[in-house]
C-alpha cells in the first residue's frame, strides 16, 4: 500500500522543466534555395541546481542534423543546440529535433520551418 501511495505522489506533482528556451520552440527560418542548408541555433538556460547535460537529440528524418555541446551547462548557464535542415527538396518544410536532458524525463521538440525555392 505504501508503494502505491508513493507512486501516486510521484505522478501527481508535475516535474519542473529543466530548461528555459530563450526563443520560441518553433522557428520560421524563412526562404532559402535548394542545396543551401538552413541552420538555426536554439539556446536554453539551465533552471536546475546542478550541471545539465544534453543526453540525446533525435530528429524526425534523415534530412535534419544536430550538433550540441557535450560539456555540462552550469546552473543558470546557457547552452545551445544547432539544428540543420538539408534543403535539397523544393517546397515547404517543417522539421523537428527532440532534445533529451540527462536525468530528466520527456523530451523537448524544437521545430524549424520555412520554404525552399527551386534552384532552377
Amino acid at each position: 500500500m505504501a508503494y502505491l501511495i508513493l507512486l501516486l505522489q510521484l505522478f501527481s506533482f508535475p516535474q519542473a522543466e529543466p530548461v528555459e528556451w530563450l526563443q520560441e520552440m518553433t522557428v520560421a527560418a524563412g526562404d532559402t534555395f535548394q542545396h543551401q542548408p538552413v541552420t538555426y541555433t536554439f539556446r536554453y538556460r539551465n533552471l536546475t541546481d546542478a550541471p545539465l547535460t544534453v543526453d540525446n537529440v533525435r530528429v524526425g528524418c534523415g534530412c535534419t542534423a544536430t550538433e550540441w555541446q557535450e560539456t555540462p551547462v552550469a546552473p543558470g548557464g546557457v547552452g545551445s543546440i544547432n539544428v540543420t535542415y538539408d534543403a535539397t527538396n523544393a517546397g515547404y518544410y517543417r522539421k523537428y529535433a527532440k532534445v533529451y536532458f540527462r536525468g530528466h524525463r520527456g523530451g523537448h521538440k524544437l521545430w524549424l520551418e520555412g520554404f525552399v525555392e527551386s534552384a532552377d
